[in-house]
């Protein structure tokens, strides 16, 4: 099988999210080839370089996002025309105008939100056509005529009254977002030897990543599998920068059609979990066609750990993760005050790295706090005072590696107030750790009954239930070996691989074949291709009439005439 891999400031960079994941997909799946089609998001990204790839990796094609490639064509009064209606009916629909709608759109009285999704569909699938057509669209999206179209739509009847209120730097704002977004648009992706060649688009994210994979399937029919391990629309919603109501209610709408398009197309949409899994059919998703596939993760590194769990020192809380306000450090430095009123000897040692500048500042107000609440502690007069709190980073003498951190104590803390999916709680899982976390984001699903969950920023319920494992040795041992049982169950590299190996067979089986074979008196033949010419190993001798073309590798795009076929020898009848 041969899979269109869709990354955006991703694999297969050196600085890329999910490049992990997606590299241990591509190398799980060794029987399978893939195309790797990455968009980047900076000049930086693209000078660090890339992984080393796999041999079943056939080609990398990337474009950059962080610049517009204009191919300098100059669109004649027609192809301006055709612009401007696409757009004007994609910003239409944007601020949500009534007005606008082409010929053959759907009237009022039919259902509301499908006619929407539908012109939509139809302005982005024609700006689309355009560039593929014509050529220049990355330059008509920054031209002043843009910018035009889309203060009309704002001032159309019926539009949004955030919409109907966006000044000059507003739509200027909505516009260079609108034209970064659509860059994909232009890209010489989607052709027979591109895109069109392979046998199944996996997007590995929503947003700008999925957006290709439409426009194959849109071109030639290439089925489309899209994963989000984190909703990109839902990012959207919590990180939306401080613009004003205008620019953040076009641009919401942008992204939540965007990703409702997405989950449409899709033959089937895979989240991380079942929190994510939520969002995404709010946001549009057919609950039909929604997965849950945990992230694998390597169980090899803590395996030794896992093995051993005698060696955690009893009287030891562990933290491990990005030092940043979500992770709620302070709350756990409280509660930690109330675990040395009732645990005089617990330590606590916090392993980790700030991330960026709001990390770095976070940690040094956390240190303060700590020395603050935890002066120094001396034996005598003439001794060094001892804090019981401990910040360290992975990588030194000390913990050289995530493993030798969570084999230092006996319970494992996690007292974020977001969440995701908490990779450093499988980690604690896979080395036999007990776990005590906030009732955040996947929580709950990944420990299952193996750890103890509490409210977030509530120190005090957080220090009751450290204080609790601390008392129960039998308790700590009977639960971090069910928590190492169900790690090594559900949350594997191997159950990941094995799944998606699955959904991809059973998307192409799904998927209709784009070629039709003829036999000599012009009539269908079924089963034309024999069995073996799937198998992903080179013949001494090629068949002729297998050309890679629109469909799937071992199909051709245009009706072939069938051979005589060679008689079977004697001993095989």
């Amino acid at each position: 099988m041969r899979i269109g891999l869709l990354t955006e400031g991703g694999y297969p960079y050196v600085s890329g999210d999910a490049r992990l994941w997606c590299d241990r997909l591509v190398r799980g799946l060794g029987q399978h080839e893939f195309d790797v089609y990455a968009l980047s998001r900076s000049r930086h990204q693209e000078d660090e370089g890339w992984i080393p790839l796999p041999p079943n990796v056939r080609r990398v094609r990337t474009a950059p996002l962080w610049m517009a490639e204009d191919d300098e064509v100059v669109l004649g009064r027609r192809a301006r025309r055709r612009f401007t209606e696409c757009y004007g009916e994609l910003a239409a629909v944007l601020s949500g105008a009534s007005g606008g709608a082409p010929a053959g759109a759907k009237g009022p009285s039919e259902d509301s939100s499908t006619s929407e999704a539908d012109r939509f569909a139809n302005a982005l699938y024609g700006l689309a056509e355009l560039a593929r057509e014509e050529g220049g669209l990355a330059g008509a999206l920054r031209s002043e005529a843009a910018v035009r179209t889309l203060e009309r739509a704002c001032r159309a009847p019926g539009a949004h009254r955030a919409a109907r209120e966006a000044r000059v730097p507003d739509l200027l704002a909505v516009a260079a977002h609108l034209e970064r977004a659509l860059r994909p648009l232009s890209l010489d992706w989607y052709e027979d030897a591109g895109l069109g060649a392979v046998d199944l688009c996996h997007a590995a994210s929503g947003g700008p990543a999925a957006l290709p994979g439409l426009l194959a399937r849109h071109f030639t029919g290439v089925p489309l599998l899209v994963t989000e391990y984190g909703v990109r629309l839902r990012t959207h919603y919590l990180t939306a920068p401080d613009a004003p109501p205008a620019v953040r209610s076009l641009l919401a709408a942008f992204h939540g059609r965007l990703a409702a398009e997405a989950y449409a197309r899709a033959e089937v949409v895979t989240s991380g979990n079942t929190h994510a899994r939520r969002w995404q059919e709010r946001c549009g998703a057919d609950r039909e066609k929604l997965r849950t596939v945990y992230p694998g993760m390597d169980a090899r590194p803590f395996a030794e750990v896992g093995e051993s769990p005698e060696c955690a020192d009893p009287d030891t809380l562990v933290w491990v993760g990005r030092v940043e306000p979500a992770k709620d450090l302070v709350s756990l430095l409280h509660a930690f005050a109330e675990i040395r009123k009732r645990q005089p000897k617990t330590r606590l040692r916090i392993v980790g790295t700030p991330a960026g500048a709001e990390g770095t500042a976070y940690l040094g107000h956390c240190r303060t706090l700590a020395a603050q609440l935890f002066p120094d502690e001396a034996e005598g007069p003439h001794a060094d005072g001892d804090n019981p709190v401990s910040f360290e980073e992975i990588g030194g003498p000390e913990l050289p590696a995530p493993a030798d951190a969570y084999a230092s104590g006996a319970v494992t803390v996690l007292s974020s107030v977001v969440e995701g999916f908490p990779i450093s709680l499988v980690e604690a899982m896979l080395c036999g750790r007990v776990t005590v976390s906030t009732d955040v984001g996947a929580v709950v699903e990944v420990i299952g009954g193996t750890g103890l969950v509490v409210p977030p920023r509530n120190p005090r319920a957080l220090a009751e239930a450290c204080v609790a494992l601390l008392r129960d040795p039998e308790r700590r041992a009977r639960l971090g070996a069910a928590a190492r049982a169900r790690a090594l169950e559900l949350f594997t590299v191997e159950q990941n691989i094995e799944a998606f190996h699955g959904i991809y067979l059973e998307i192409v089986s799904r998927a209709p074949i784009r070629r039709v074979v003829l036999d000599e008196a012009g009539a269908p033949l079924p089963f034309a291709v024999p069995a073996e010419d799937h198998v992903p190993i080179r013949w001494a001798t090629p068949s002729p009439s297998l050309v890679t073309r629109d469909g799937p590798g071992w199909a051709t795009s245009r009706p072939v005439r069938a051979t005589t076929p060679v008689p079977a020898p004697e001993g095989a009848r």
